[in-house]
Protein backbone atom coordinates (compact mmCIF):
# COMPACT_ATOMS: atom_id res chain seq x y z
CA UNK A 1 0.00 0.00 0.00
CA UNK A 2 1.30 3.36 -0.92
CA UNK A 3 0.85 6.83 0.10
CA UNK A 4 1.10 10.48 -0.70
CA UNK A 5 3.98 12.36 -0.10
CA UNK A 6 4.13 15.52 2.19
CA UNK A 7 5.14 17.33 -1.11
CA UNK A 8 2.22 15.28 -3.02
CA UNK A 9 -0.58 16.67 -0.24
CA UNK A 10 1.00 20.33 -0.49
CA UNK A 11 0.65 20.28 -4.26
CA UNK A 12 -3.53 19.34 -3.60
CA UNK A 13 -3.64 22.51 -1.60
CA UNK A 14 -6.25 24.63 -3.78
CA UNK A 15 -7.83 21.87 -5.31
CA UNK A 16 -11.43 20.91 -5.61
CA UNK A 17 -12.50 18.83 -2.31
CA UNK A 18 -13.81 15.80 -4.28
CA UNK A 19 -10.95 15.67 -6.23
CA UNK A 20 -8.70 15.34 -3.82
CA UNK A 21 -10.96 12.68 -1.82
CA UNK A 22 -10.16 10.46 -5.23
CA UNK A 23 -6.78 10.90 -5.42
CA UNK A 24 -6.55 9.90 -1.67
CA UNK A 25 -8.54 6.56 -2.49
CA UNK A 26 -6.41 6.12 -5.23
CA UNK A 27 -3.17 5.92 -3.59
CA UNK A 28 -4.41 3.42 -1.61
CA UNK A 29 -5.64 0.88 -4.02
CA UNK A 30 -3.43 1.30 -6.53
CA UNK A 31 -0.54 -1.05 -7.91
CA UNK A 32 1.52 1.54 -8.87
CA UNK A 33 2.82 4.25 -6.84
CA UNK A 34 2.11 7.49 -7.90
CA UNK A 35 2.87 11.39 -7.14
CA UNK A 36 1.29 14.54 -7.77
CA UNK A 37 3.17 16.76 -9.80
CA UNK A 38 0.70 19.92 -10.09
CA UNK A 39 -2.42 20.85 -9.00
CA UNK A 40 -4.04 24.44 -8.55
CA UNK A 41 -2.35 26.63 -10.78
CA UNK A 42 -0.90 29.53 -10.61
CA UNK A 43 -1.58 32.93 -13.51
CA UNK A 44 2.57 32.54 -13.56
CA UNK A 45 2.58 29.52 -14.07
CA UNK A 46 -0.11 29.73 -16.93
CA UNK A 47 2.31 32.35 -18.41
CA UNK A 48 5.20 29.88 -18.56
CA UNK A 49 3.47 26.89 -19.70
CA UNK A 50 1.79 29.07 -22.93
CA UNK A 51 5.26 30.89 -23.92
CA UNK A 52 6.81 27.24 -24.02
CA UNK A 53 6.92 26.58 -27.90
CA UNK A 54 5.75 30.17 -28.42
CA UNK A 55 7.17 33.40 -29.40
CA UNK A 56 7.21 37.07 -28.08
CA UNK A 57 4.42 37.95 -30.42
CA UNK A 58 2.13 34.47 -30.22
CA UNK A 59 2.17 35.06 -26.07
CA UNK A 60 1.07 38.82 -26.58
CA UNK A 61 -1.58 37.97 -28.78
CA UNK A 62 -3.21 35.78 -26.24
CA UNK A 63 -1.95 38.07 -22.87
CA UNK A 64 0.79 36.36 -22.21
CA UNK A 65 3.76 38.90 -21.30
CA UNK A 66 6.28 38.43 -23.69
CA UNK A 67 8.78 37.20 -21.17
CA UNK A 68 7.22 34.23 -20.97
CA UNK A 69 8.03 33.10 -24.87
CA UNK A 70 10.16 30.35 -24.91
CA UNK A 71 10.27 29.41 -28.76
CA UNK A 72 13.01 26.90 -28.83
CA UNK A 73 10.96 24.77 -26.55
CA UNK A 74 8.45 21.97 -27.15
CA UNK A 75 4.70 23.06 -26.35
CA UNK A 76 3.12 22.52 -23.07
CA UNK A 77 -0.17 23.06 -23.67
CA UNK A 78 -2.38 23.13 -26.88
CA UNK A 79 -4.99 25.40 -24.90
CA UNK A 80 -6.71 28.65 -26.97
CA UNK A 81 -6.59 30.54 -24.33
CA UNK A 82 -3.81 30.24 -21.56
CA UNK A 83 -5.62 30.91 -18.78
CA UNK A 84 -8.61 28.76 -19.65
CA UNK A 85 -6.69 25.10 -18.17
CA UNK A 86 -8.61 23.83 -15.53
CA UNK A 87 -5.77 23.57 -13.49
CA UNK A 88 -6.19 27.45 -13.06
CA UNK A 89 -9.61 26.70 -11.09
CA UNK A 90 -8.21 23.68 -8.98
CA UNK A 91 -9.95 21.80 -10.69
CA UNK A 92 -7.35 19.01 -12.34
CA UNK A 93 -4.45 17.66 -10.68
CA UNK A 94 -1.22 15.82 -12.77
CA UNK A 95 -0.12 12.50 -11.43
CA UNK A 96 3.22 10.46 -12.45
CA UNK A 97 4.25 7.36 -11.63
CA UNK A 98 6.78 7.41 -8.98
CA UNK A 99 9.99 7.02 -9.67
CA UNK A 100 9.15 9.37 -12.55
CA UNK A 101 8.88 7.37 -15.57
CA UNK A 102 7.35 9.27 -18.81
CA UNK A 103 8.03 6.61 -21.27
CA UNK A 104 6.26 3.64 -19.52
CA UNK A 105 2.77 4.09 -20.79
CA UNK A 106 1.59 1.16 -18.97
CA UNK A 107 2.55 3.04 -15.71
CA UNK A 108 -0.15 5.34 -16.10
CA UNK A 109 -2.84 3.60 -17.31
CA UNK A 110 -2.19 1.91 -13.80
CA UNK A 111 -2.53 5.12 -12.17
CA UNK A 112 -5.69 5.77 -14.36
CA UNK A 113 -7.36 2.36 -13.09
CA UNK A 114 -6.99 3.21 -9.76
CA UNK A 115 -8.47 6.91 -10.31
CA UNK A 116 -11.33 5.88 -12.06
CA UNK A 117 -11.98 3.33 -9.37
CA UNK A 118 -11.89 5.41 -6.50
CA UNK A 119 -14.04 7.89 -8.37
CA UNK A 120 -16.64 5.34 -9.12
CA UNK A 121 -16.64 4.21 -5.36
CA UNK A 122 -16.76 8.36 -4.29
CA UNK A 123 -19.35 8.91 -6.60
CA UNK A 124 -17.31 11.56 -8.03
CA UNK A 125 -16.99 11.87 -12.48
CA UNK A 126 -13.68 12.39 -13.53
CA UNK A 127 -11.97 13.03 -16.89
CA UNK A 128 -8.47 11.16 -17.24
CA UNK A 129 -6.48 13.17 -20.40
CA UNK A 130 -5.52 9.80 -21.55
CA UNK A 131 -8.91 8.63 -22.92
CA UNK A 132 -8.84 12.33 -25.29
CA UNK A 133 -9.22 11.60 -28.58
CA UNK A 134 -7.52 14.14 -30.01
CA UNK A 135 -3.60 14.99 -28.25
CA UNK A 136 -3.53 12.68 -25.13
CA UNK A 137 -2.27 13.72 -21.59
CA UNK A 138 -1.55 10.80 -19.20
CA UNK A 139 -1.18 12.72 -16.40
CA UNK A 140 -4.11 15.34 -16.37
CA UNK A 141 -7.32 13.81 -14.44
CA UNK A 142 -10.23 17.00 -14.30
CA UNK A 143 -13.48 17.06 -12.50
Amino acid sequence: MYKLSIRSLQRLYGVDVSLVRVVKRAIEITSQDFMVTEGLRTYEQCCINYGKGRTALQCSVKGVPAKYAQPGLSKVTWLNNPFASKHATGKAIDLVPYPVDWNDLKKFHMIAVAMKQAATELKVKIVWGGDWKSSKDYPHFEV
